[in-house]
């Protein structure tokens, strides 16, 4: 197999070759979310949820359910995809897609069948008009195929409290009045989930 037309994609994989590892993140964080196993905690922080009850539904992804095992204190996006146990999801994730010739060695980069086959899955499914009857699975395609603009959409207050997205300033002030001040939320970034100390401000 050549090209990734024969192969069912999931989100978070599709997001890894049109936008890299941390579109997969993301993709995992709100997944994560709309699992209701993870909410927003400081600016530009998530954490596990209080009750994290099983779902009927099938099972979170493994890069998932990496990102919600690190999730006991809160983290930010930069944070998570910097995490060891997170990165090895990521690379695990690569090697069906190696195989499937989605990604080019030795840099593991996108093929150009890959990078069309998302194409192509864009024109596909464009990005909806709105929240109103999309399942959860239409609204991680979404986020998947087309990132921050998805995720304003379909999940913006989450998206602005967590970190997924850029802050907007208006007319010069944060729209978050206590929002950090510094670039990508989730605290200094300096220890790793899975490291201990948790990540602090």
């Amino acid at each position: 197999m050549d090209d990734g037309t024969a192969l069912r994609l999931e989100p978070h994989e599709i997001a890894l070759l049109g936008d890299g590892p941390r579109a997969a993140v993301t993709v995992a964080v709100v997944d994560l979310y709309l699992r209701g196993l993870v909410v927003a905690d400081r600016p530009g922080t998530v954490r596990a949820g209080v009750a994290d009850a099983v779902s009927a539904q099938r099972p979170p992804s493994p890069l998932a359910q990496e990102v919600h095992a690190c999730l006991h204190e809160p983290a930010g996006l930069r944070m998570l995809v910097k995490d060891p146990g997170i990165r090895l999801a990521v690379a695990l994730m690569r090697i069906p897609l190696a195989e499937a010739g989605l990604l080019r060695y030795p840099l593991l980069g996108p093929t150009r069948g890959a990078r069309r086959h998302v194409r192509e899955l864009r024109q596909r499914h464009p990005l909806p008009a709105g929240r109103r009857g999309l399942t959860d699975d239409d609204r991680l395609l979404a986020v998947a195929l087309h990132g921050e603009a998805a995720l304003r959409l379909l999940v913006p207050r989450f998206a602005l409290r967590a970190g997924l997205i850029r802050r907007v300033e208006v007319g010069g002030k944060r729209l978050l009045r206590h929002s950090p001040r510094g670039t990508g939320g989730g605290g200094g970034g300096y220890s790793y989930c899975g490291g201990g100390g948790g990540g602090g401000d």
